[in-house]
């Protein structure tokens, strides 16, 4: 079968025992890159062959993993950080394992954009997940559909990309639409930055990010979603 196993997104304290005894009692692990997984089987003195699985080698390595799976052996699959699928390779492999009746497992575990979610004060009732924009093709559609959204919008972003999304953000979203900037969270520079688009934009352009970001932006005013931050379910 194929266990989808979450990695700690920086502190590597938060992974979960079952996590590691997956890890342990693998057949074969497959990871983004094996040079950074290595640092967590160490750490956990994992000792299990690594094999590449990432998003330039996975449509070609594809039929030869479902071959072993189908063959009886158990894999592991993680990435470089959080949880396999949430804008990681994992999609694919797991879509074929469904066609041809492998059981799928996914622990739960470590994944930016909900930290970030619940830290921001941005009402996380309702909230919708875009991951990164599109980079050319497609970016101002995006943008678009976002100015309408009702939910609180979640983002992944890079850090050189950051202040012309947030520019971007203002130009279709209002210039006073409150946002949080969640930079390098569980690591030792973690910083929350919470203001208006503008505001951040201006931040950030004076003290250029590094690291791992995640972009929480509110809802718009007349949204449902303003009026109260809690759940009915």
């Amino acid at each position: 079968m194929l266990y989808l196993v979450p990695s700690p997104i920086g502190n590597l304290g938060d992974i979960t025992y079952r996590a590691v005894e997956i890890l342990r009692q693998a057949d074969v692990i497959l990871c983004e890159d094996t040079r950074t997984s290595q640092v967590l089987m160490n750490h956990y003195s994992i000792h299990k062959p690594l094999t590449p699985y990432h998003q330039h080698n996975e449509h070609k390595v594809l039929p030869h993993l479902i071959d072993q799976l189908a063959a009886g052996k158990n894999f592991a699959l993680i990435t470089d950080a959080g949880t396999p699928g949430i804008s990681d390779p994992g999609f694919l492999l797991v879509r074929e394992c469904i066609r041809n009746g492998i059981k799928v497992e996914c622990l739960p575990g470590a994944t930016a954009f909900v930290p970030a979610l619940v830290q921001s004060g941005i009402p996380c009732n309702r909230f919708v997940f875009e991951g990164f924009l599109p980079l050319k093709k497609g970016r101002q559609t995006m943008f678009k559909k976002l100015a309408e959204e009702e939910r609180t919008i979640i983002l992944y972003e890079s850090p050189h990309r950051l202040v012309k999304t947030l520019h971007e953000l203002a130009t279709w979203l209002g210039a006073d639409r409150q946002a949080a900037v969640c930079r390098e969270l569980t690591k030792f520079f973690e910083e929350t930055n919470i203001n208006t688009v503008t505001a951040l934009a201006a931040h950030y352009e004076k003290h250029p990010p590094k690291g791992e970001i995640v972009i929480v932006v509110s809802p718009r005013e007349d949204s449902p979603a303003t009026m109260d931050g809690e759940s009915d379910i």
